[in-house]
């Protein structure tokens, strides 16, 4: 990918930030579970040709034993390569730090400066559960609890058991948010937008959940450690790839 090929138009990128969180409903993070599953292989191999624009392939995605949990490695073979972890020529102008989630692409940028952006593939809400806006990671989380909200338990009453009076859902490689989360607020307010791990590396390039960025499990404790404090966040649709 080389900047020329990638165009952003931040008029209409702005545009949705100054909009987004007024004009769409909101959920907390889960997955149409009809749609994707946990379809591991149990010691994937790589075709030869796979080579990452940074680092090893088969050393980012590999098994990774976690703060007790043993994340299984993801088969990436059965990924489009295009969601991969890579670096690539900054197309969002944002300055350092700053994430970037291009919901037309499924792609999440982090700005590393000097030109370049770590880019990560991501699954995304489906229709009617999208958010878009600028705010913030207000706080970040590794293996964090999961609580559904009560609009979310008012749809999908089996999931009552995980609500606020009984704790939520313990942390774990099935929880939906996986092995991180961080934590998305606008004007010091809660979005309930997140953008955290999910073992459903089949649900990476699609919008099956409900409103948040997932990124695979290895991908997001990767992101998790490169992304300061209070880093700002942009969440739109406005690249075009040619």
């Amino acid at each position: 990918m080389t900047a020329s090929s990638i165009h952003l138009t931040r008029r209409r990128l702005l545009g949705l930030a100054a909009t987004g969180a007024a004009s769409v409903a909101l959920s907390a993070c889960t997955t149409a579970r009809g749609n994707v599953g946990h379809n591991y292989a149990a010691n994937p191999q790589p075709p030869v040709d796979v080579n990452a624009a940074y680092g090893s392939y088969v050393t980012m995605y590999g098994p990774v034993y976690d703060e007790g949990y043993q994340i299984p490695a993801v088969p990436i073979e059965k990924i489009d390569k295009r969601f991969l972890r890579q670096v690539v020529s900054d197309p969002t102008g944002e300055r350092p730090g700053t994430i970037v989630v291009d919901t037309s692409a499924h792609f999440l940028y982090l700005v590393l400066g000097n030109g370049q952006a770590m880019r990560y593939g991501v699954g995304l809400g489906r229709a009617g559960f999208e958010w878009a806006g600028r705010a913030n990671v207000q706080w970040k989380q590794k293996w964090p609890k999961w609580t559904p909200p009560e609009e979310m338990i008012a749809r999908q009453p089996e999931l009552a058991k995980y609500g606020v009076d009984n704790g939520g859902m313990p942390p774990g490689l099935d929880n939906p948010l996986g092995a991180r989360a961080l934590y998305i607020f606008q004007d010091g307010v809660d979005t309930l937008y997140r953008l955290h791990g999910s073992p459903e590396w089949n649900s990476i390039g699609k919008s099956v959940s409900s409103g948040c960025v997932r990124l695979m499990n290895q991908d997001i404790i990767d992101l998790y450690d490169r992304v300061p404090g209070k880093a700002p966040i942009v969440v739109g649709s406005g690249f075009a790839v040619s």
